[in-house]
C-alpha cells in the first residue's frame, strides 16, 4: 500500500518534480522496503545530501537517514507550448503556438540543475521560436516548417543539457495570421493560379500547334510518297505498255510481210490503202475549219493508182533481190493537176 501511494504521488509530481519542502506528505516516506515502479527514479538524500538514485524494482533505505526528495519519469512528457506573437523578417505578426516532446535522460541534473524544468523548457521554446521566426519570411513559415521544427530542437538541447532534459521534437499546431496579411496571401494564390492557368493554356495552345504542324508535314511527306509510288508505277506500267505494243506491232508486220508475200498479196495491199483513202476523207472539216485538199480531189482513181504506185516504189527492191534502184522522179505517173474554181478555193480555205 505504501508503495503504491508513492506512486501515485510521484506522478503528480510528474510536472513539476521540485524539492519537497512544503508538501512532505506528497512525497513517497521511507518505509525501509521501498518497490520503485518501472521508468521511474527516485532521488534519495542522505542527511540533506545525494546520496543516490534508486532503480526500478526492490530498494532498503535507512530510517531517519535517508529521505526521497524527488521523483522524476524517465517516460516521454508532452508539454503544450502556449500562444504567442512573434515578429517574421518582413515584419510580419503571427500568432503562434506548438507542442515539445521531451525526455528526462539523467535524473540527478534534473532534479538539482533546474527548479522547474517543465516551466525552463516552454520558456526556452516560446524564446526560440520567435528568435527562429525572425530569421525568415512569412512566405517561408509555411514550407520551411520542418527546418523550423529542427531548428527549435537543436536550440533547446544545447540549452536543456545542463538540464538533463532532452528534446525529441518539436511540432507547431497553429499559425494564426492577420486577417488583412491573410486577404493578401488569398489574392497572392489566386494571382499563381490564374499564371499557371495562363502558363497551361499557352502550353497547350503551344503542343497543339506543334501536332498539326507535324499532321501537315506526315500528311506531305506521305503524301509525296504516294505520288513517287504513283509515277513509279505509272511509268513502269507505260514501259511495258510500249514494249507490248511494240511487241504486238513488231508481230503485226511480219504476219502482214508473210502475207503480202502469198497469192494475190498485192491486191489485199491495193484494196488496204483504198479503204484507208476513203476513211480519210471521211473525216475532213470535222475537227478545224481549215482544209488542205490536192488538186485532183474528185479523181479517186489517179489518187489510188499513185498509193500503189508508192507501195509498189517501196516493195520492190524487197521483191526483186537486186541491187537497189530507185526510180526518177519522171517515172512515177504524176496524177493531172486540175485547178478548182475560185469559189471552192475560198470556200477551202
Amino acid at each position: 500500500m505504501l508503495a503504491r501511494g508513492a506512486l501515485g504521488a510521484g506522478r503528480l509530481l510528474l510536472r513539476s518534480p521540485r524539492r519537497a519542502v512544503s508538501s512532505m506528505s506528497a512525497l513517497p516516506f521511507n518505509t525501509v522496503v521501498l518497490f520503485v515502479p518501472q521508468q521511474e527514479a527516485w532521488v534519495v538524500e542522505r542527511m540533506g545530501r545525494f546520496h543516490r538514485i534508486l532503480d526500478p524494482g526492490l530498494n532498503f533505505l535507512i530510517p531517519v537517514l535517508d529521505k526521497i526528495c524527488y521523483v522524476q519519469s524517465l517516460k516521454e512528457i508532452v508539454i503544450d507550448v502556449p500562444e504567442q506573437s512573434a515578429v517574421t523578417l518582413d515584419n510580419v505578426t503571427l500568432q503562434i503556438d506548438g507542442v515539445l516532446y521531451l525526455r528526462i535522460m539523467d535524473p540527478y541534473k534534473a532534479s538539482y540543475g533546474v527548479e522547474d524544468p517543465e516551466y525552463a523548457v516552454t520558456q526556452l521554446a516560446q524564446t526560440t521560436m520567435r528568435s527562429e521566426l525572425g530569421k525568415i519570411s512569412l512566405d517561408k513559415v509555411f514550407r520551411e516548417r520542418e527546418s523550423l521544427n529542427a531548428g527549435i530542437v537543436d536550440a533547446i538541447n544545447q540549452a536543456a543539457d545542463d538540464w538533463g532534459i532532452q528534446c525529441l521534437r518539436y511540432e507547431i499546431k497553429n499559425i494564426h495570421v492577420p486577417p488583412r496579411v491573410k486577404e493578401s496571401m488569398q489574392m497572392q494564390v489566386e494571382a499563381e493560379r490564374r499564371k499557371r492557368a495562363t502558363v497551361l493554356e499557352s502550353e497547350g495552345t503551344r503542343e497543339s500547334a506543334i501536332n498539326v504542324a507535324e499532321g501537315h508535314k506526315q500528311a506531305q511527306i506521305l503524301a509525296s510518297e504516294a505520288q513517287k509510288a504513283e509515277q513509279i508505277n505509272k511509268a513502269s506500267g507505260e514501259a511495258s505498255a510500249i514494249l507490248v505494243r511494240a511487241k504486238a506491232k513488231a508481230e503485226a508486220i511480219e504476219l502482214l510481210a508473210a502475207a503480202l508475200t502469198k497469192h494475190n498479196g498485192n491486191a489485199a495491199a491495193s484494196l488496204s490503202v483504198a479503204e484507208q483513202y476513203v476513211n480519210a476523207f471521211s473525216h475532213l472539216a470535222k475537227d478545224t475549219n481549215t482544209i488542205l485538199l490536192p488538186a485532183n480531189t474528185g479523181d479517186i482513181t489517179s489518187m489510188v493508182t499513185q498509193a500503189l504506185g508508192i507501195y509498189g516504189a517501196l516493195t520492190k527492191p524487197h521483191a526483186v533481190k537486186a541491187p537497189e534502184a530507185t526510180l526518177p522522179a519522171s517515172d512515177v505517173p504524176e496524177p493531172p493537176s486540175q485547178e478548182l474554181p475560185e469559189s471552192q478555193q475560198r470556200q477551202a480555205s
